[in-house]
């Protein structure tokens, strides 16, 4: 990333997601709203149904084919919302898997691995925010999971770790804020463990093509005035995503548009940022914070025009 995106974004989020948790919480992404968008919900379980509606997507987790320990990384990991939840979730999976075993075993002989999700699940979450990276280790030394999660300060394009070393790459609206898409993948792809699932969730553009045509003056102008506020370098289209993904070297990838399932969610921001103390927040938030806010209508309109949309791959290693 080049310093200046790097600053951009770092910036956005150390000065607004203290805001976002005190309005939202943990979840700093859409919520689901039914596969057609209209179903009513609590704004907070929409953002949960969303991780479930993914996993289930995905086909995870499965109650076979696991083992300990399963290492998750998350890209993009907010103040640790995903990190926590998927931890938790894949540790309840795995520890029943293992308390199974553990019947087995000791009826020959005694010991066994412990219980402990740490004992069976072991993540990482990677952000461009400091402030990020603070508030989500708080929050794992609150839940318990301090010895199992690991929040760092890194580089998406750059990921400090070792070929094949986890077996679930998550990222929940993150490719987005990537200046290369090929590389962000492909760094994706080089740290999943052969049978590895990548699972990315991220805003697109609508595609392109003969019959749907090219980007239209208007909507590039659109576009650039959602990067400028939303500190993004450039969005692709899904089918752009998908062929970088087939190009890689995936067993199988699949893709999915659940752009109708989430659009609800910008107009549920709209209302909540009229709650007094979510004014108050704005105006002590900054200036960075204060503009998003007033742009929240830009990705609303987008949604309803067609011309943003919510793109999901999975990709089988």
């Amino acid at each position: 990333m080049t310093p200046t995106l790097y600053q951009q974004i770092q910036q956005f989020y150390d000065a607004s997601s203290g805001l976002w948790e005190q309005v939202w919480g943990e979840h700093m992404h859409h919520g689901y709203y039914g596969p057609n968008g209209n179903l009513k919900k609590d704004r907070r379980q929409a953002q949960i149904d969303l991780i479930e509606e993914m996993l289930a997507w995905a086909g995870l987790p499965s109650e076979k084919g696991f083992s300990a320990p399963y290492r998750i990384l998350d890209v993009g990991c907010g103040i640790g919302g995903s990190t926590l939840y998927l931890t938790e979730k894949f540790g309840s999976i795995l520890g029943n898997n293992l308390s199974d075993e553990r019947v087995d075993r000791d009826s020959t002989r005694s010991g066994g691995r412990s219980n402990q999700t740490g004992d069976r699940v072991e993540s990482v979450g990677i952000t461009l925010s400091p402030v990020q990276a603070n508030r989500a280790t708080e929050r794992a030394k609150i839940a318990g999971m301090a010895s199992n999660v690991n929040f760092l300060v890194a580089d998406a394009l750059n990921l400090p770790f070792a070929d094949e070393s986890f077996d679930l790459v998550w990222s929940l609206e993150s490719g987005e804020h990537m200046p290369d898409k090929i590389k962000f993948l492909q760094e994706c792809c080089r740290v999943l463990k052969p049978g590895g699932t990548l699972i990315l969730a991220t805003w697109c553009h609508r595609p392109l093509g003969l019959e749907a045509g090219e980007l239209t003056d208007e909507e590039r102008k659109e576009l650039a005035e959602i990067y400028r506020v939303y500190a993004l370098p450039y969005v692709i289209s899904l089918p752009e995503y998908a062929d970088i993904a087939r190009s890689l070297p995936f067993a199988t990838v699949r893709t999915a548009d659940w752009s109708k399932a989430v659009a609800p969610f910008w107009d549920v921001v709209i209302d909540s940022a009229l709650n007094p103390s979510a004014i108050w927040g704005l105006l002590t938030s900054g200036w960075t914070t204060v503009q998003a806010a007033l742009s929240l209508g830009l990705m609303s309109r987008g949604y309803a025009s067609g011309l943003i949309r919510f793109g999901l791959i999975c990709a089988v290693k």
